[in-house]
């Protein structure tokens, strides 16, 4: 049992450890990828809000997602990209594609990432496709296992995206060199 602690605190650590602190020298874009009506049922009648799911990245390994909420769309899209803007994460990007297969789950989505040769392009659903390009993917391979709620989809590539490793860091956590990662 307590292999299975270390593992879980490991994942944990990963995904810590790939945070960005500082917003201020980036140049990130924005991509909306879901807008939602809510209808809330008042005794004065119906009252309508709107959330948008928002996904911002500097096209260099930089990517975030923020959700927001208000009454007006344009305002929802402005709320996401801040809360975006605010939980950002570094991801390993190698030759325009990821370093290894990599799979997630968050609630009800399942993801699976893999790399691709270049000029195969960015081959994924719509709310993965918009992570993977603002995170400076371009080449890629990427299914949904499960759910398409595109919240959770966006959070499972997210995750997804933060539990990669590159060769150097892999070489770092086992204390051998870089062409023994390679090699075996």
């Amino acid at each position: 049992m307590p292999l299975v602690k270390a593992v879980l605190n490991f994942n944990i650590m990963a995904g810590q450890l790939n945070r960005v602190k500082t917003t201020n020298d980036l140049e990130l874009k924005d991509k909306l990828v879901a807008i939602n009506r809510v209808t809330k049922v008042t005794k004065g009648g119906r009252a309508f809000s709107f959330s948008a799911v928002v996904v911002v990245g500097n096209e260099d390994g930089i990517v975030g997602y923020g959700l927001g909420k208000a009454g007006e769309v344009t305002a929802a899209i402005s709320k996401g990209a801040e809360a975006a803007k605010k939980n950002l994460i570094k991801i390993p990007v190698h030759k325009g594609t990821i370093p290894h297969e990599q799979s997630a789950k968050y609630s009800g989505a399942k993801v699976l990432i893999k790399p691709a040769t270049p000029g195969t392009g960015v081959n994924a659903g719509s709310a993965m496709r918009a992570v993977l390009e603002s995170a400076g993917v371009t080449d890629v391979v990427a299914k949904s296992l499960g759910s398409s709620n595109p919240h959770n989809m966006v959070k499972a590539t997210i995750k997804a995206l933060s539990e990669l490793r590159d060769a150097y860091t892999v070489s770092q956590n086992r204390g051998i060199s870089v062409e023994r990662v390679f090699k075996g």
